[in-house]
């Protein structure tokens, strides 16, 4: 194993993810990249008609707010990086589908391992809306590290 990419998130669990998975990439002697994938941004800049007595979905998003997501997230992965004290961890900011982006950046960095948290759902919500990680796994084409992360952690 060479390259181990770790998906982190806003969550504040994803420190247990991120050392986890440093750690374990170390051990492996493995490069270290963390993955962090925000939504479509043109999902937010959306023009429908009124409906349902809404109008709020006729203005126009300034594309400096796309701007600035990806500026924040730049600094969150920075911080990241910075936290695991390796100047070799590198990051990747990436956009759309959460599943998608991480299983499309694996295969373009040639990752040996992906990293994720698997954060506690109830099951209700895994059995309709499913989960990124299920989703990873299920289409996947390198092995998956899962760290357990609990609500109470």
């Amino acid at each position: 194993m060479k390259k181990v990419l770790i998906a982190i998130d806003y969550n504040p669990v994803s420190e247990k993810v991120a050392e986890a998975g440093y750690d374990l990439a170390k051990k492996l002697g493995a490069q270290v990249c963390l993955i962090h994938v925000v939504a479509d941004i043109s999902y937010y800049s959306a023009q429908y008609p009124t409906f349902m007595g809404y109008d709020g979905y006729g203005m126009t998003t300034d594309l400096s707010v796309a701007s600035e997501m990806r500026k924040y997230t730049e600094e969150f992965l920075e911080s990241a990086a910075s936290h695991l004290n390796d100047p070799t961890v590198s990051t990747h900011l990436a956009e759309g589908d959460t599943a998608n982006a991480i299983l499309s950046y694996s295969e373009e960095w040639n990752a040996d391992l992906i990293v994720m948290g698997t954060h506690s759902h109830s099951t209700l919500e895994k059995l309709f809306l499913g989960t990124v990680a299920s989703k990873v796994l299920e289409k996947t084409k390198v092995p998956v590290h899962m760290v357990p992360i609990n609500k109470e952690q």
